[in-house]
């Protein structure tokens, strides 16, 4: 961790710990450090606590300033990064309370100057709850076991079938529905209608199982088409992140038919059976199980699918290149990003608005 900084460099006045010093305190500032990326200060008022990241830094214990209520850490960030994290004061976590930007109601999220701007993700505190689709279609799930609410919004007054996996952490972490809503009317995104998925067991629903993409042709959909939002069932995009991203391009190999047009962030492709439960499941052949597949050359020129990942995701990256170059020689229309971040919503959000734009053209 760098040395003691002076805090007048982040904007703040004062002695820390002193009145005038909390009245201007705000969120994580930033300045440059030697050698490029930035020197970011994060602050907590009153006793000991900790700093968590997430997938992206181990944790940082904070600093007292001399013995004050004043609690920081300098931390070192490289250029272009957007990350969510939380502070730990004995086992429990909290949001930045400095900090506008939430994610849920114990997580903030920091961005780099450099890091881009996401429009229309609008800014929701800790404290703040997010909106939510009025209309919900009970699942009983007869293929997949449990009954589960799923979520739909007409964005735009309705149209292709936007299916958010992971529906859960878009409704109560991210505003999904709002950002929708106002790149629609900001004329980025023709009118869809928002299917919102949550999931029982991650592991076990999206690791390539082809009993989810029943379950969703044969029951979820047609609940969908009934459930008297204007929805175009035929025109479906399918959004997942991580293990989310795994099934979808599993999907769009397998159930060609249903899914032809994908938005995969940070996609789980190291996956193989078994490999979530290996001491390094990253470590295996490149490309997992989707790569072995896709080396059969099946015929994708009906595929569009948009591949993102974090750039700071290292042990990612090569994973995702050879899918993307795999799926590209199968015939797919392919377009492949880089997000300013680490394994994290915070930072895919912004490639979700936009890849499923870019998969509707």
């Amino acid at each position: 961790m760098p040395l003691e900084t002076d805090f007048a460099a982040y904007g703040l006045p004062g002695e820390p710990g002193s009145a005038e010093f909390w009245a201007a305190a705000a969120g994580p500032g930033s300045v440059p450090a030697g050698g490029g990326g930035w020197t970011t200060l994060f602050l907590w008022r009153g006793s000991a606590a900790g700093l968590a990241f997430e997938s992206w830094s181990d944790d940082v214990p904070l600093r007292r300033w001399h013995d004050t209520d004043c609690w920081y850490a300098e931390v070192r960030m490289p250029a272009r990064l957007r990350v969510t994290y939380q502070f730990l004061v004995d086992g429990t976590a909290y949001a930045d309370p400095f900090n506008p930007v939430g994610a849920g109601g114990d997580r903030s999220v920091a961005a780099t100057p450099d890091a881009p701007a996401q429009p229309h993700w609008p800014l929701f505190g800790s404290d703040d709850v997010l909106p939510v689709p009025r209309t919900r279609v009970r699942w009983a799930g007869d293929r997949l076991g449990g009954r589960r609410t799923v979520r739909v919004h007409p964005a735009g007054g309705g149209g292709p079938v936007v299916l958010l996996l992971d529906g859960d952490d878009w409704l109560y972490l991210h505003p999904a529905m709002t950002a929708f809503d106002s790149a629609v009317a900001g004329g980025e995104l023709p009118p869809v209608t928002l299917v919102f998925l949550p999931t029982r067991d991650r592991e076990a629903e999206f690791g390539c199982r082809p009993e989810l993409w029943q379950a969703v042709r044969d029951e979820l959909l047609p609940l969908v088409a009934d459930s008297g939002v204007p929805a175009d069932v035929d025109r479906l995009v399918v959004a997942g992140q991580s293990l989310g991203g795994l099934s979808a391009v599993y999907a769009a190999l397998e159930f060609p038919d249903l899914v032809s047009r994908v938005a995969c962030q940070s996609g789980s492709l190291w996956w193989t059976p078994g490999a979530a439960k290996s001491a390094d499941p990253l470590g295996g052949p490149v490309g997992g199980a989707i790569a072995a597949r896709l080396r059969d050359r099946p015929d994708l020129s009906g595929l569009r699918i948009a591949f993102d990942v974090g750039e700071h995701e290292t042990r990612m990256l090569p994973h995702c290149a050879l899918v993307e170059t795999l799926a590209e020689q199968a015939g797919a229309t392919v377009r492949v990003s880089r997000s300013p971040s680490g394994h994290d919503r915070a930072g895919w959000r912004h490639a979700l608005l936009r890849d499923v734009g870019w998969a509707l053209a």
